[in-house]
């Protein structure tokens, strides 16, 4: 290791090219990595670096000078103040970035800080082990770097004042972007506070480089800190009018870029005048060093957009999904109404698909018109209040999820409740449609046979049925396709409730002068407040209709056999095979296989749909792993100690203040999208 660092100090000239003294730069950092393995072997060699400087004091002339010119010749202040923030916004255009950042090699013949940090810093434990420098060993480096003796100013001071200016403006310029200040307040438009930031910045830089007394300095740090404050509370303010305004993902990247360079402001600002500048220092490049690898990461890249898409359906989700939740018996009775009368109408459904089916049209064609059946009967549904059972959960998790912004104290088992009252209320949805659509189907069956002389179905289809329907073939895994469909239908359902509020439609519709001379102002008024209520029940229950109808005739196109399993039209259709075959039924094998399937037909509807939307939740929320963990154990533990909650409903309101009462709990008034974006 001696000869290692010797042989590399010796190569030390600070007047070589640019490029060479540079790679030298290059060369010492993969000496200190190492194998990259440990962090403890990385700071020790920083340790033994620093020793052997201090043991050839002849080399700290050269150091310094190669030090001084390297400060003087690269802008650092470009990668102090804007390393790390996205450009764009465009997903398709970062991903090339990214893309072409991971495929073509970079140079060190560059005075662009970004480009040689990037070729300094490769390794993500290159974060780690800067962020584990201790304050002592980092005097000792500076005190090689810097002649305490030169009355220059150092250039380091500089170079953050810079850094600060930089992101000051481009703080200032977010801010008077239309689509922020349109959503600000009054209040904080009247405040002015990005119009003086720049100013505040300026104010600063002239005290620390006229090198003014150490109060006159104080004083502008501490007005700029006050100016950021004000800036941040701007910020705040438009994520509180984000769920009036609806959700954009262009506004929401705004504003967490505005949110992260507030932060960069006040970590500069501590680096330059805090009482430990070189830690802060070090934390600061430690976290670039891990913003750089997440610059490269794709996956990173995916991870943030998704973020952001989450965010921009899941409140919207929320709103609409709230009413499917039932806390006590009179709700849980309600849903049980509403779901029989779903039942019935799912009847006529399956008698329209056998329908289709029978005239034998192609397979796009058929998918086409059990699309339109299936949307028409779900739209139907949603009119007339009933209820489709799996339809809920999909639209009830980001409602739930919006308890999770604050997992202290018992917020967890406050949780785990409304993971119980989803489920009763799931059992409620389920059992009404299933006690009602077997009824319904036979009684349509028997009346076709008395009035037409035939079934709904003949012998041949009835033994379709059952061979689809049995439990021994495919049909679970077409039962949990059938829940990501569902989930799919629910997020386009939240992303159009989304846009129609992000252009004010219902404001349109109210509004409009060619609209009120048509509707009138009364009636315009009474449509603008039912589409704000229901425009996502009409998006998402026409999305899943045609999906069930027209995502198994693609996939079929390419050779792809799966088919969608939905539990209520499962139980129609072997209702309709039942009659068809008659009492002998009971005596077949494949029909009870089929019975056995139901259920479970029913469970991943459910648990897939709901899994997937919980996931979209908790990543709009940023709900960690360790928190997740915290949820499933506390959902496994009331499982086995009170399953029966997740099933039945409390005939009595449990005591007040425990965490089964069963009292209906609506989110804080506060929940809203800056709760969710915050984060």
């Amino acid at each position: 290791m001696q000869q290692d660092i010797n042989r590399i100090l010796d190569a030390l000239d600070p007047s070589a090219p640019l490029a060479h003294r540079h790679i030298w730069l290059i060369g010492v950092l993969d000496w200190v990595r190492g194998d990259g393995k440990s962090v403890a072997a990385a700071v020790s060699r920083v340790q033994f670096l620093v020793e052997a400087l201090e043991a050839r004091p002849e080399l700290l002339p050269r150091l310094r000078a190669w030090w001084r010119t390297m400060v003087l010749t690269v802008d650092f202040s470009v990668l102090l103040g804007d390393h790390g923030f996205a450009p764009r916004t465009a997903f398709a255009s970062e991903f090339n970035e990214r893309l072409r950042r991971k495929l073509l090699p970079g140079t060190p013949e560059t005075v662009d800080a970004s480009a040689l940090f990037s070729l300094a810093f490769p390794r993500r434990i290159d974060g780690a082990w800067l962020a584990a420098l201790d304050e002592p060993l980092l005097q000792r480096l500076a005190h090689q770097l810097s002649d305490p003796e030169d009355p220059r100013t150092p250039p380091w001071q500089s170079v953050v004042l810079d850094a600060i200016t930089y992101c000051a403006g481009q703080i200032q310029a977010n801010g008077f972007a239309p689509e922020l200040r349109l959503r600000m307040g009054p209040k904080a438009r009247s405040d002015r506070a990005f119009h003086a930031l720049v100013g505040d910045v300026d104010q600063l830089a002239r005290a620390v480089r006229q090198t003014a007394s150490q109060e006159a300095v104080d004083a502008a740090a501490q007005q700029l800190r006050e100016r950021l404050e004000s800036c941040r509370q701007a910020v705040g303010d438009v994520y509180a009018h984000l769920e009036e305004n609806g959700i954009s993902v262009g506004v929401v990247f705004r504003l967490r870029q505005l949110r992260e360079r507030i932060v960069r402001v006040r970590e500069l600002l501590d680096m330059l005048l805090g009482g430990k500048p070189l830690a802060s220092g070090a934390r600061l490049i430690a976290r670039l060093a891990q913003a750089e690898q997440d610059k490269k990461s794709l996956r990173a890249l995916v991870t943030a957009n998704s973020s952001l898409l989450a965010a921009k359906v899941a409140e919207r989700s929320a709103e609409t999904g709230e009413h499917y939740i039932t806390r006590d018996v009179p709700a849980y009775l309600r849903m049980l109404r509403k779901a029989a009368g779903g039942g019935f109408l799912t009847g006529f459904t399956v008698l329209l698909k056998f329908g289709i089916m029978a005239i034998g049209l192609s397979a796009f064609w058929g998918g086409f018109w059990a699309g339109v059946s299936y949307a028409a009967s779900f739209v139907l549904i949603q009119l007339l209040h009933c209820t489709l059972a799996t339809k809920q959960p999909a639209m009830t998790a980001p409602a739930m999820a919006a308890r999770l912004r604050d997992l202290t104290g018992d917020a967890v088992t406050r949780f785990v409740d409304e993971i119980t009252h989803l489920t009763r209320s799931q059992v409620a949805a389920v059992l009404g449609n299933l006690l009602v659509v077997v009824p319904t189907v036979l009684g349509i069956s028997l009346l076709m046979l008395h009035t037409l002389g035939h079934p709904m179905l003949d012998a041949k289809g009835a033994q379709y049925v059952l061979h689809s329907l049995d439990l021994r073939g495919p049909t679970l895994l077409f039962a949990a396709f059938t829940g990501v469909l569902l989930f799919a239908a629910s997020i386009i359902g939240g992303w159009a409730e989304n846009w129609f509020v992000l252009h004010r439609l219902d404001s349109a519709l109210r509004y409009n002068p060619r609209i009120t001379r048509v509707l009138g102002a009364g009636r315009a008024a009474r449509w603008a407040g039912y589409m704000r209520e229901n425009i996502s029940g009409f998006a998402s229950n026409i999305t899943l209709g045609f999906m069930l109808g027209l995502v198994p005739a693609f996939l079929a196109f390419f050779a792809v056999g799966l088919d969608v399993r939905h539990v209520t039209l499962s139980a129609g259709q072997l209702a309709a095979a039942a009659s068809a075959l008659g009492p002998a039924v009971l005596r077949e094998e494949a029909f009870w296989w089929c019975v056995a399937a139901i259920p479970l037909i029913g469970a991943l509807n459910l648990a897939v749909s709901f899994y997937l939307a919980f996931r979209v939740a908790a990543r709009a929320h940023n709900v960690s792993n360790v928190d997740r963990a915290r949820i499933y154990a506390a959902i496994r533990a009331r499982l086995r100690h009170r399953p029966l909650q997740f099933f039945l409903p409390a005939v009595r309101p449990a005591a007040s203040g425990t965490p089964d009462n069963d009292t209906p709990r609506r989110p804080p008034s506060d929940a809203g999208p800056a709760d969710l974006l915050e984060r």
